[in-house]
């Protein structure tokens, strides 16, 4: 039980700090909540977030936090008062937000690495979710303080962000199957709305087949959308569940995507069934965000309260999309002079395979493709770029450091020399960043090739805006 006393102390000291936070030069995001907790200690967690007339929701997954929370925050702020963190996952930073702003819904991005430094056993029972939103679930952020771990302590890390809710909704993917089998475990507890694509307007290349999340036996799919996400099934039983939410059709066209959207699911707030049927209109956003997107409506409607506004506040928000709420580096094509160049940030797989889906729509004649490198110890990204590579059959390949070591790169680029016997390497060196940059700048704009895709590892996503600008004002 709490110490009242201690609580009220707590509280005005984080509101204090708070306070002189916004005085000072840096951001004081995470400060407010440390100082909370240091002299409140846990109980004082738990009463502050009690004090939510409806509760908190938690967004985790490897791809997606970030976009989700965002697209979800403008959802529900045409309808109440929330409290937000995106960008910060960390337990001091939702503490924060509980104690500095107001609102009787909570709206958390919430990554997990592991459960040491993840905590999400101890952040369910502290924060007691209303909800917890899952996009997907890859093996590309096991590494964690230079330590990679095995992937089974990273899913288990996912699970327990839920498996102690006792009341309220678990919104997840239902085309990945290890967040699909997170919300099958949970239907005995728990509310579950799944969201999906079922549409053959979408493939994927070089398509992913993984393991079955429940027996270990590798599944059958008969459709593959992005990576391991698709519809699929074991001879165990475990298969795909049916979408609450799920994308019917889609248009895409070079200045607007068309994206058909229909749904049924069950409201937390006020027990009531939702019907949904959509149309959207929205700028080229990347395949991901297609993902993102039916994340963010599901989870909207979810939880939101004022459930005769859902599909004019959906409205609202997509079809007036600027795209501001996606950071510098997303991957655009570019045309500079009847030449279209394909870039931006790819710094894992899952984002290269999304970014070469999006090229192949304009692409119908010889590609050229220029590679960035990840750094050391990130072979598996290296090998799931690889694939992305081949995939897109390119005519010629050249291959520049993405990150600080260029011994690494020339290593990848010799792996990728036995393949694509013409590859070139330029050593461009991260200090002297203005120079790769020029030399990128210079590399797609001479290239031989009416198609050209750069993109793989930045150290800085504002590098792949700064290459865009450089490109469109010459």
């Amino acid at each position: 039980m709490v110490n009242l006393l201690k609580f009220n102390i707590a509280k005005l000291s984080g509101k204090v700090v708070a306070s002189l936070a916004k005085r000072g030069s840096g951001s004081g995001g995470t400060y407010a909540g440390h100082i909370f907790t240091k002299i409140g200690g846990y109980d004082s967690i738990k009463e502050l977030a009690s004090q939510l007339k409806i509760g908190s929701v938690l967004i985790t997954g490897t791809n997606g936090k970030t976009t989700t929370t965002t697209l979800l925050i403008k959802l529900m702020s045409n309808d109440i008062q929330i409290r937000q963190t995106y960008e910060n996952n960390i337990l001091n930073s939702m503490v924060t937000s509980l104690l500095t702003q107001k609102g009787d819904l909570g709206i958390f991005e919430y990554g997990i690495r592991n459960m040491t430094y993840g905590i999400p056993d101890t952040v369910e029972k502290l924060i007691k979710p209303i909800g917890v939103v899952y996009t997907t679930i890859s093996q590309e952020h096991t590494q964690v303080a230079g330590v990679k771990n095995p992937f089974e302590d990273y899913f288990k890390a996912k699970k327990l962000l839920s498996q102690g809710m006792e009341r309220g909704t678990v919104v997840t993917n239902a085309d990945d199957p290890r967040t699909a089998l997170i919300g099958l475990e949970k239907e005995k507890d728990v509310n579950v709305n799944y969201y999906g694509i079922s549409t053959d307007g979408i493939e994927d290349i070089g398509a992913e087949t993984v393991s079955c999340p429940k027996c270990g036996e590798k599944l059958t799919y008969t459709k593959h959308y992005l990576n391991h996400r698709g519809i699929y099934s074991c001879s165990c039983g475990f298969k795909r569940p049916e979408p609450n939410v799920k994308l019917i059709n889609a248009q895409f066209n070079p200045d607007e995507w068309i994206l058909s959207i229909e749904g049924n699911l069950l409201n937390y707030t006020t027990s009531k069934n939702v019907h949904l049927d959509l149309e959207l209109h929205v700028p080229p956003f990347g395949f991901h965000n297609i993902y993102n997107t039916l994340a963010s409506i599901t989870a909207y409607a979810t939880f939101t309260p004022e459930v005769e506004n859902i599909e004019s506040t959906i409205h609202q928000v997509f079809d007036n999309l600027d795209m501001s709420f996606i950071p510098p580096g997303r991957f655009e094509v570019v045309d500079i002079g009847g030449k279209f160049v394909g870039l931006g940030q790819g710094d894992n797989g899952d984002a290269l395979k999304i970014n070469a889906m999006f090229m192949n729509q304009f692409v119908d004649a010889p590609l050229e493709f220029i590679y960035t490198t990840p750094e050391e110890n990130e072979e598996d990204i290296f090998n799931d770029h690889f694939k992305v590579i081949r995939s897109m059959n390119p005519e010629h390949v050249i291959v520049v450091p993405g990150r600080k070591s260029i011994d690494k790169a020339k290593e990848y680029y010799e792996i990728i020399k036995q393949e694509y016997g013409d590859a070139e390497f330029y050593p461009l060196s991260y200090e002297e960043m203005d120079v790769r940059i020029s030399k990128l700048i210079e590399l797609a704009r001479n290239s031989e090739y009416k198609y050209v895709i750069m993109s793989g590892c930045g150290e800085e996503q504002a590098m792949w805006e700064r290459i865009k600008r450089g490109l469109i004002d010459r």
